[in-house]
């Protein structure tokens, strides 16, 4: 074989190596045939609670200043998506949410002193939502969430018999959550980092009139921030 064909040869043999090379190799390329799908999903969220004060509030002298603070915790679950049309899927992803909030309480006439107490949830997080999803460019896609959420809080003292409560917690609440989130597509399953919001909408305040607190507050609602990882299959 002359030079001149070997060298074409080789020019012709390096130019389809190359472009075989920069070719990406799309990942799970049958996923979007699935007409269901399951994953686990675990992550951190920032919870609050959002107070309305009552009417005693500004008319007393107990309390001078009610303040929320954002606590972290996590949260560890199961996830279920069903595949409603090409760009909307429906997830189900019931998951424990452990969750600290604080209120800082400055008290007014006598003590003029300042204390900050916690408030513990493990909440049993039932969030339903609607999953609307980008086209998948190569191994990547985006998406956002549009949902809402039952919470029941299995830590929630409202039958508390103890004498030191300084304020108690009804069990039930829920609300909408919206979100946004990406799935890395990989050989063998889906990574999907993830942020959402929730907001309750239910008064989380077991009355007490027995607690001074209790009296101050006219409503209590729980707003959540929670950044997860899904792993898909």
């Amino acid at each position: 074989m002359k030079p001149g064909r070997i060298l074409a040869l080789f020019l012709l043999l390096f130019i389809s190596t190359r472009s075989f090379a920069q070719r990406p190799l799309l990942n799970m390329a049958d996923h979007d045939d699935k007409l269901y799908y399951f994953g686990i999903t675990f992550g951190l969220n920032f919870s609050v609670h959002k107070i309305n004060y009552s009417e005693s509030f500004a008319q007393t002298d107990t309390f001078k200043r009610i303040q929320p603070l954002w606590q972290p915790g996590f949260n560890l679950g199961l996830m279920g998506n069903l595949k409603l049309s090409r760009f909307v899927d429906f997830r189900f992803v019931p998951s424990l949410a452990f969750c600290e909030k604080k209120l800082t309480f400055e008290y007014g006439i006598p003590t003029d002193s300042v204390s900050t107490r916690s408030i513990e949830s493990i909440y049993m997080h039932l969030p339903f939502q609607f999953k609307f999803k980008s086209d998948r460019i190569k191994n990547f896609r985006f998406y956002a969430l549009l949902g809402g959420k039952f919470d029941y809080d299995l830590a929630a003292n409202a039958r508390s018999k103890r004498p030191d409560e300084f304020i108690k917690i009804a069990p039930v609440d829920f609300g909408p959550e919206f979100g946004l989130g990406f799935e890395f597509f990989n050989p063998n399953f889906i990574f999907s980092p993830e942020i959402k919001i929730s907001q309750g909408l239910g008064n989380q305040l077991f009355r007490d009139p027995g607690i001074p607190l209790t009296n101050a507050i006219d409503r209590l609602s729980t707003r959540m921030i929670v950044i997860s990882i899904h792993l898909e299959g």
